[in-house]
């Protein structure tokens, strides 16, 4: 019996006498939490709502760059730069401005970046793009890692709340998020297509206009189609001013509404640039042949995303239909990629990757094939509509198995192997926006047709090297 039983002990005989009932130690009580089931779940709600508002601006202000800023390549060249910064900005940012703020404050001051550059769209040129554009990939980082910060911390709390498993109450937590996150789509484009709509016009584009539409459509050229006109100056300011107000209120909503935490454990390196995570990325490149292998393959993940932004909603959508109906398209193109984005999510575990990276192939392949001789028609509006959501169900393979391969690759070495992900993903962005005001559509077309069909062929590299490895596992575990 040990010093602090014996004490215990002889108080209690003192007031009560010697019973001769063995006693037990007494168990601490588990430390109360930081958060009730109720707060958690109310914070939860603040962050979902407040990357609604804020991605409503955003995607749908990204989604019209290459019509309203097309002027020297502005738009693009501002959303490649967007990019450019994220890189960088993903390697470094998160660790210390998180570590400095704390997620709570991270993420409202991360949310302010995103309106900066919405407020330089009211005026539009390099002088305000550039730095702004910058400023927003630097702060792009830290935003999105101090949000899934909280939902896993909150997620943490809310499982020993219930005694449920800390997984699957983390995986539910960014199941409601995304959920209504994806529908930023929606929103932010009706609201443009609504705006812009506001003054009917009566466009008359002749056959020649369209046949320099779609494949054959040259971002130097002068088509002479009014189709691509800039809207009115009243109209863009009052577009940009709904969608500064949306992003304002997500600053406001999550700086009065969200409560601060603070994280049952400080990771090591927390206070420190995170230099180690920089050398452990090209580490696990340089060692690492699967990794090489899924270059291109994830490299074509950002292509095929800005091809969509950038060179279907102007060559074909805006010069055929005209900027007011880019909007009602992506809305199309959003819908079916979030459903399809949680359909496959879940399908992967029954059927594999294989099949679905296949559907991808034919999908996006037979797709590419078919812009370079479809001819954009505005008398056949629907098939805007269905090409825009086979594409977005393409794009949901694409993004789901991508990030699903890679977790199943590299479960022990994550952290390094996402941030090559998010590396060689935003180079694909890079690429596609800074070519965009060079090359005609049907060059871009091929480009992307070629990254495809060798990402894919180096993917089927990838299972089999994986699948022999895997086997020699199994006959030395036999030995």
């Amino acid at each position: 019996m040990d010093h602090d039983t014996r004490n215990e002990k002889a108080i209690l005989e003192s007031q009560f006498g010697n019973t001769g009932i063995p006693l037990k130690p007494m168990t601490p009580k588990a430390p109360p939490l930081p958060m009730s089931k109720l707060r958690i779940m109310k914070n939860v709600f603040v962050v979902s709502f407040g990357f609604l508002c804020l991605f409503t601006s955003f995607q749908s202000l990204s989604n019209l760059q290459s019509s309203l800023n097309k002027e020297e390549g502005l738009g693009v060249g501002g959303l490649s730069i967007i990019y450019g910064a994220l890189v960088v900005s993903c390697m470094f940012v998160p660790p210390v401005l998180i570590a400095r703020l704390g997620c709570k404050w991270t993420i409202p001051i991360a949310m302010l970046c995103y309106v900066l550059y919405m407020v330089a769209n009211f005026y539009a040129i390099w002088g305000t793009i550039v730095p702004s554009a910058i400023i927003l990939g630097l702060g792009a980082a830290p935003l999105w890692s101090a949000k899934c910060t909280y939902l896993t911390q909150a997620g943490v709390w809310y499982a020993k709340h219930t005694g449920s498993s800390e997984d699957d109450i983390i995986n539910r937590f960014f199941g409601f998020f995304f959920m209504m996150f994806q529908t930023s789509q929606i929103w932010g484009n009706l609201l443009s297509s609504l705006v812009f709509k506001t003054e009917a016009k009566n466009v008359t584009v002749t056959e020649d206009d369209l046949k320099k539409c779609g494949a054959n459509f040259f971002p130097g050229a002068d088509p002479n189609n009014t189709n691509l006109d800039k809207p009115p100056m009243e109209q863009i300011y009052t577009l940009c001013g709904i969608y500064t107000g949306c992003a304002l209120l997500a600053v406001l909503v999550v700086a009065v509404g969200l409560d601060p935490i603070k994280l049952d454990k400080e990771e090591p390196g927390d206070r420190k640039f995170s230099v180690h995570l920089c050398l452990e990325t090209f580490m696990h490149l340089w060692r690492n042949p699967l990794q090489k292998l899924l270059i291109v393959l994830t490299m074509y993940s950002g292509f095929e995303q800005a091809f969509m932004t950038g060179d279907y909603t102007k060559s074909y959508v805006g010069c055929a239909l005209g900027i007011e109906n880019i909007g009602f398209v992506m809305i199309c193109y959003g819908v079916v990629d979030a459903v399809c984005s949680l359909l496959f999510g879940r399908l992967v575990q029954f059927v594999g990757h294989i099949p679905f990276f296949i559907l991808a192939f034919l999908l996006q392949g037979g797709l590419q094939i078919t812009f370079l001789v479809w001819v954009p028609d505005p008398t056949r509006p629907v098939l805007f509509y269905v090409f825009a959501a086979l594409w977005g169900a393409g794009d949901a393979i694409i993004q789901t198995q991508i990030n699903a391969l890679y977790g199943f690759l590299w479960t022990k070495d994550s952290e390094a192997a996402f941030s090559n992900y998010r590396l060689w993903e935003s180079m694909g962005f890079i690429i596609a926006f800074a070519l965009q005001n060079f090359l005609r559509t049907d060059v871009k077309i091929y480009i992307c047709m070629a990254f495809l069909v060798l990402g894919m062929f180096q993917y089927a590299i990838v299972e089999v090297l994986h699948r022999r490895t895997l086997h020699g596992q199994r006959h030395n575990t036999k030995l």
